[in-house]
């Protein structure tokens, strides 16, 4: 079929219209809009090329033929896959004519990956290109936190994913949780992830959003083009710049991503995350108490060897108690004579100086002479250990300066290899006891924190029964009309009886106390009120 009719005899040019270039390429492209206005074409991507407009051009061929294909900048932003040089897509678009070239070309709306293997194999050509730059690398991960204070997770605020993590966090150790919600599928995964890392590593320590210590990227299980936005080579270049640890969980245990090659761990599960993330606080204080135990054991047996080795080299001296049983056996003897006998002295010079009549004068001249004989007797006591000293150094046999050399060596030996345990023992005591010490001070902050909160409570529970006191109190009580009933000795009456055989009364109001007596006789009783008869109410028939 002709693109245009014509009766004209061949050879002839005939009444036939001339077209314009314009006009041909016009007619042209509507014909191909109409009849291919929308198709579906399977083709291996080629020679991919992206300006500074945003567009995306690229071709479309097999082993027979090529097609151009554009995908315009608002379009190309929404693509779920992102077509890449080599890989086999199936694109859903338009076809249309570029009249300054003289060409068609198909404008892609739409583009997916044609079926698994497809994904897999640009998958491995990607994963291939990233670890050939190093990203990989085993040397360049970061080791995990043994306890981190601030633990940020990014995932979905509204998933069963986020939830465990919490719960699993609160089970074991509870930390302080930074959620950062991003998308964990689709076309917006890829970037929200990638912006979430960066701007968790970019948080500057002391600022008013705490620092995190460890990052968790976690997402549950799904298909491969579910999980592909964690493949995207931002979000690998994210993890690899960043300087926090990053634990990596993923899907399933099966599921694997590029995000696990380029963190630091990964999780088979987010729940597995979590529990590498932190330490069981109940095994935390088992270890804590076995080395308490330990460090006691220690310095224990620090302190019993040698007080044992002492009582060992003291039992060989003899017993000190031998000298002095002797003098203390004549002092429990001569004790109770003594009390008598200075009685007696001090009774006989009483007794002289009251008859000897001597002036003042005389007795500061004796005073003055024993005053000087007991400060010589005081030199001579202190200059007697240095004499008795150098009496036994004298009696003390000649050491040979050789035996002396050897015995010093082998003190110092001894001193330097006691010396250095102990030191090493101090060194294990002061980390433990710093380890220690840092847990005590987290524990303290914690209960300073618990601090108000408890006392509110119980400042709020004393209020309230204070005001049941008040309530059930005698004295809300007299307000309400009632009165107290004391007789003269401020006893308590509780019957008529009593109250009429005292002599006075008290009455305690709420506002007082006032007197008063009983009447002499009680006050007749009141008549009964007579019942009023009831009206007949008659008779409804």
């Amino acid at each position: 079929m002709d693109l245009f009719e014509t009766d004209t005899p061949e050879g002839g040019g005939g009444n036939a219209p001339a077209l314009s270039v314009s006009e041909l390429s016009g007619a042209v492209k509507r014909v191909i809009e109409g009849e291919f206005g929308r198709v579906r074409v399977r083709g291996e991507v080629g020679r991919v090329s992206r300006p500074a407009s945003g567009h995306l051009y690229f071709d479309l061929k097999d082993d027979n033929a090529c097609i151009a294909a554009i995908c315009w900048r608002a379009q190309a932003a929404r693509l779920a896959h992102r077509p890449e040089e080599g890989m086999e897509i199936i694109a859903t678009g338009r076809l249309t004519t570029y009249p300054g070239q003289s060409k068609y070309q198909l404008i892609v709306e739409q583009v997916e990956p044609a079926g698994v293997g497809a994904l897999m194999a640009m998958l491995e050509q990607r994963r291939r290109a990233l670890a050939a730059e190093g990203l990989f690398d085993p040397a360049r991960k970061r080791p995990i936190p043994f306890l981190p204070g601030v633990i940020a997770v990014v995932t979905s605020p509204s998933g069963a994913v986020i939830r465990d993590i919490l719960h699993r966090l609160r089970d074991r150790f509870p930390s302080r949780v930074l959620i950062w919600p991003v998308a964990v599928q689709g076309s917006a995964c890829a970037p929200q992830v990638a912006d979430a890392i960066t701007r968790l590593n970019a948080i500057a320590p002391g600022g008013p959003v705490p620092r995190p210590d460890l990052i968790i990227v976690a997402r549950g299980g799904g298909s491969v083009e579910d999980l592909w936005g964690f493949n995207d080579e931002a979000v690998v270049r994210a993890v690899a710049a960043g300087t926090i640890p990053l634990i990596s969980a993923v899907g399933h245990e099966t599921d694997t991503t590029l995000i696990d090659h380029a963190a630091d761990l990964r999780a088979p599960t987010p729940t597995a995350a979590a529990e590498m993330a932190v330490p069981v606080l109940g095994d935390l204080a088992a270890r804590l108490t076995e080395t308490q135990a330990r460090l006691l054991r220690s310095v224990r047996a620090r302190i019993e060897l040698p007080a044992q080795r002492l009582g060992d080299l003291g039992r060989a001296l003899g017993r000190p108690q031998a000298l002095t049983e002797p003098a203390r056996q004549r002092l429990d003897l001569t004790g109770p004579r003594l009390e008598s006998a200075l009685r007696g002295f001090v009774r006989d010079c009483r007794h002289r100086a009251d008859s000897l009549h001597l002036p003042l004068s005389a007795l500061r001249q004796f005073m003055a002479s024993r005053r000087e004989a007991l400060t010589r007797a005081g030199m001579a006591l202190a200059q007697a250990p240095a004499r008795d000293l150098q009496r036994r150094r004298a009696a003390l046999p000649v050491l040979r300066p050789g035996a002396v050399r050897v015995a010093q060596i082998a003190a110092q030996r001894r001193l330097a290899s006691a010396s250095a345990r102990l030191d090493a023992v101090q060194t294990r005591t002061r980390r433990s006891q710093l380890d220690a010490s840092a847990r005590l001070a987290e524990a303290g902050r914690r209960l300073d924190a618990l601090a108000p909160k408890l006392t509110a409570e119980r400042r709020a529970a004393l209020e309230s029964l204070d005001r049941l006191r008040q309530t059930l109190g005698h004295a809300e009580t007299l307000k309400r009309g009632f009165a107290i009933v004391r007789g003269p000795e401020g006893q308590l009456l509780t019957s008529a009886a009593a109250a009429a055989s005292a002599a006075a009364l008290e009455l305690e109001f709420h506002d007082g106390r006032v007197p008063a007596r009983p009447a002499a006789e009680p006050a007749p009783a009141r008549p009964a009120r007579a019942k009023r008869p009831k009206p007949d109410q008659g008779s409804l028939f």
